[in-house]
């Protein structure tokens, strides 16, 4: 069996050696091309050295093509699988730091709200170059399989304008159904679960075992568990008021709707702080900045570990490996993964890009007819799809109208700030980010027009959640306990 993988971003070392360590766990692979490309020479040659060093320890005959010419890996590729991050750190921190000084507080941004809108603005720019020398220099018919966030926008842009068959895959269901087996005291395996909506905004609309419905008592397990009690307030709030549990963690959830990062003095009762991920303001951007010398500090630790085996044994869960398996060699996997919608899920638009259960064999993937989603989670998913398609067109045009709209529509964006500070916002956000966003050209040198006019409006001395590290443990309890909120 021959064909060629090519990994964009490959100078992601931890997540690409994952994936390729997954990949090369299927053994028909053994045979197969790689070729890894990245912006960072210095990156990629140490994952392409470390790669390379697993495939000799495990005596696959395979040399991994390594190059900063993105065309020269796509050349002949049947599958591409997108992980880049358009901007790195310097994007991401105004990204964050910016919207926060208007109030608006995130704890990740690269999905919705302010943060995760202009992410999309510069990876769609850059997704649609990639599509070019796809459709150019590729195997004919190549899948691109997308990590890249924010996921449902990007997806969307390559299929509808890049015109490049793109699948968008993420993990957050996965580790979903882990939580519902373990408050619910059932092995995962024993469930049949099925799980739709949007990306990060995915609901798990059925749960049987042994065909008895397991969704009554979902909301009693998540009450009752010691430790999802204090670390998913927002989404099992959700749960209690939807009637549905959403994939994603407590900390995403928090940005994507209007209600629980509005109020500075509130937003610790709906969080925890004993991880990032659990809601703290800023904080994958602060785990990020940690990391920053994560190649100069770790990577002479991780060649020091013991080599990754290549016979299966070490292989994760992420979708990716086993949508190309199947492909290849026939054997059937169903996987959540994120697809242009055109009729699935019935109560949300047709062309957006819905999260669903597909079937993947040697004929392709098939995405089930799921019908309508309850009612309250589909006005949640139409609320966002909004946002994405006003952002996707304006990534694509370069309208800065379309854009501000979109962050004006945002539910947590809308919630904080009034228009003007939205118009102001965002112009602020175009300047900052101007060297990744080609397409707003016009945009930018009137957005710095604007600014220069003087009589901008103030922005807010704002202290977000993560302030309250400052504090001491009793003294967040205290106020805490005082307010005296109910959910």
């Amino acid at each position: 069996m021959s064909f060629k993988i090519a990994f964009i971003g490959a100078g992601s070392l931890v997540f690409a050696r994952t994936l390729f360590t997954d990949i090369m766990s299927v053994p028909e692979f053994h045979n197969i091309e790689i070729a890894f490309t990245d912006i960072n020479p210095d990156n990629l040659e140490k994952t392409r050295a470390l790669c390379q060093r697993d495939l000799d320890a495990n005596n696959i005959p395979i040399t991994i093509q390594a190059t900063t010419d993105r065309r020269e890996a796509f050349t002949n590729a049947r599958y591409i699988v997108n992980c880049v991050r358009i901007g790195g750190l310097e994007a991401f921190e105004t990204d964050i730091e910016i919207p926060l000084k208007y109030g608006v507080d995130q704890c990740v941004g690269d999905t919705l709200c302010t943060g995760g809108i202009m992410y999309g603005q510069r990876v769609i720019a850059a997704m649609l170059d990639f599509c070019k020398d796809i459709r150019e220099v590729a195997e004919p018919g190549a899948i691109m399989l997308n990590y890249s966030n924010p996921n449902a926008m990007a997806t969307w842009a390559c299929n509808k304008y890049g015109k490049v068959k793109t699948i968008g895959l993420y993990h957050g269901e996965i580790h979903g159904e882990m939580q519902i087996a373990e408050v619910l005291g059932i092995p995962r395996e024993e469930l049949d679960i099925i799980c739709a909506g949007i990306n990060h905004q995915t609901w798990y609309i059925s749960v049987k075992h042994n065909g008895e419905d397991m969704l009554p008592k979902i909301l009693p397990g998540f009450e009752a568990h010691e430790k999802f009690r204090e670390e998913e307030k927002v989404r099992i709030d959700i749960l209690k008021r939807f009637g549905y549990y959403s994939t994603e963690s407590n900390g995403h959830l928090s940005e994507y709707v209007s209600w629980y990062r509005k109020r500075p003095d509130e937003v610790i009762d709906w969080i925890n702080l004993d991880n990032w991920i659990n809601g703290e303001t800023g904080g994958y951007l602060r785990v990020t900045r940690e990391e920053r010398n994560w190649f100069e500090t770790d990577y002479p630790k991780i060649l020091q570990e013991p080599l990754k085996k290549l016979d299966g044994s070490q292989r994760g869960k992420e979708h990716c490996s086993y949508i190309i398996e199947s492909l290849e060699t026939g054997r059937t996997y169903r996987g959540h993964f994120n697809m242009m919608n055109e009729g699935c899920i019935t109560n949300l638009p047709a062309e957006s890009v819905v999260e669903v259960p597909c079937y993947v064999d040697g004929n392709g993937i098939s995405v089930p007819k799921v019908g309508d989603l309850p009612l309250g989670c589909a006005a949640v998913c139409s609320q966002s799809i909004w946002v994405q398609k006003l952002a996707v067109e304006a990534a694509v045009s370069g309208n800065v109208q379309l854009l501000k709209q979109a962050a004006m529509m945002d539910p947590l964006t809308g919630a904080v700030c009034n228009p003007p500070e939205i118009w102001q916002m965002i112009d602020e956000m175009l300047v900052a980010q101007e060297q990744w966003l080609p397409q707003y050209t016009e945009g930018i040198a009137q957005a710095k027009e604007n600014l220069a006019k003087g009589n901008l409006i103030p922005t807010k001395e704002y202290k977000g959640a993560a302030r309250l590290r400052e504090k001491t443990p009793a003294e967040v309890a205290a106020e805490h306990e005082a307010r005296k909120i109910t959910v």
